[in-house]
């Protein structure tokens, strides 16, 4: 064991994914960075179907918009600068004609229904106990999307309101759940209160666990603060984890979400996307029409690989 780091044990899941499973997640940019890392290892995966997504009762609403899959309408329609949104949804949804918003909304939408009606995975990423609500329609919000601070209502919400989120959320038959709280800290709301914040998600977790057999806990927020306990660990910001720091908590969760000969398949995957990703100097050569054939058949090898694993 290295002496110059504190080891965080991570219980076994009673659970591992296999290149079978298919997977949803949904959370803040923790979220986003896991998925990226499974989609680039050609596992079946679904990333934040509305954008990113940082508090509890948000990616609640997020789910139940899931399961019924009813479509947004003018009526969730808002209107920020010059750009049309919902409180569903991350910015990067918005788009100045409504009627386009709309369409890739609803095609997000429906993608994101199927995919968590087919997931036998869904992973959650809680990054704040903090929340916004709507003065007008006391609707927590995911995002505030720059309209006028004095329309909502700024909260903490007690362990017990997440609980009732996650606990409603989690009841999805067949299913099962991997939660872990963002490692990213919220320092706008300064220390203390960021701390407040992660030890509501943290005890609420932890009461979801004790009654709920489906759900297992990654501790992504313990690794940050105690193995990598360094800033070198950090981006610039100093609160957001670095690519290393992001690249090492991956590591983490492979070892503890795959069985072996899941592993192996993945260090395949890995030298699939490293030759996809390679640009030739010379495309038009027979070199690279022959790289390309071998770049083909590594690729039904691996699906052959893949249908084998469970």
């Amino acid at each position: 064991m290295n002496r110059w780091t504190t080891h965080v044990e991570i219980p076994g899941f009673p659970q591992q994914i296999t290149y079978r499973n298919r997977l949803l997640l949904i959370g803040s940019c923790f979220a986003d960075h896991i998925g990226q890392a499974l989609l680039q290892r050609r596992f079946h995966t679904t990333v934040n179907p509305f954008g990113t997504v940082y508090n509890p009762l948000s990616i609640a609403n997020s789910l139940q918009r899931l399961q019924c899959g009813e479509p947004f309408t003018d009526a969730d329609v808002i209107k920020s600068g010059e750009v049309y949104t919902t409180f569903f949804h991350h910015s990067r949804f918005a788009h100045p004609d409504k009627h386009v918003f709309l369409q890739r909304a609803n095609e997000a939408l429906r993608q994101g229904a199927q995919a968590f009606a087919a997931a036998d995975f869904v992973i959650l990423s809680l990054g704040t106990a903090w929340v916004y609500r709507d003065k007008d329609t006391a609707q927590v919000v995911n995002n505030c999307h720059k309209l006028p601070a004095a329309r909502f209502e700024r909260l903490r919400l007690t362990a017990d309101d997440v609980v009732d989120a996650l606990s409603a959320a989690t009841a999805q038959p067949g299913k099962r759940w991997i939660i872990t709280v963002s490692p990213i800290r919220h320092w706008k709301d300064g220390a203390h209160a960021n701390q407040l914040s992660k030890a509501a998600l943290l005890l609420a977790v932890e009461q979801v666990q004790q009654t709920a057999a489906n759900v297992a806990y990654f501790p992504a927020y313990e690794i940050m603060m105690d193995e990598l306990r360094d800033y070198r660990f950090y981006a610039d910001d100093m609160h957001h984890p670095s690519a290393q720091a992001v690249s090492y908590i991956w590591e983490r969760f492979a070892h503890t979400a795959f069985s072996d000969k899941t592993k192996k398949i993945i260090r395949e995957a890995e030298k699939i996307s490293k030759a996809q990703n390679h640009r030739p100097l010379h495309p038009d050569t027979a070199a690279y029409e022959d790289f390309q054939k071998k770049l083909a058949q590594q690729i039904a090898d691996f699906d052959t690989l893949t249908a084998a694993d469970a």
